[in-house]
């Protein structure tokens, strides 16, 4: 088995949403990420607050960020353990982001043995 981050971008804007847009939304992800644990696959995940702060540069220049289009933000991660890079993307298929016009991006860990 290997290790796979799921990278949710786009979807809802909250400030949009009503409370109980946002509720129904929330029970939706709640139950895809039991369903995951259930079968052995999650192992970790949080969502992302708004802001944050950019380092770039040799200078590591510091700018408040991240500004991209709200399409390309990337609102959290998961952290799945899976056979291959398809059944990855096929425990990907159930998240609720689909539902709202957001994407996953599937990409494989890599081992740091040491």
């Amino acid at each position: 088995m290997s290790k796979y981050m799921f990278l949710f971008r786009g979807g809802v804007n909250n400030q949009e949403a009503s409370p109980e847009q946002m509720q129904a939304s929330m029970m939706k992800w709640k139950v895809w990420m039991e369903t995951l644990t259930a079968k052995g696959k999650m192992l970790g995940g949080e969502p992302l607050e708004g802001g944050g702060r950019v380092l770039s540069g040799k200078d590591k220049k510091v700018t408040d960020g991240p500004f991209a289009e709200s399409k390309e933000v990337v609102g959290g991660y998961l952290i799945v353990e899976a056979g291959d890079l398809n059944e990855a993307a096929e425990l990907s298929t159930g998240c609720p982001i689909f539902e709202v016009g957001g994407s996953v991006e599937v990409r494989p860990l890599m081992s740091m043995s040491m």
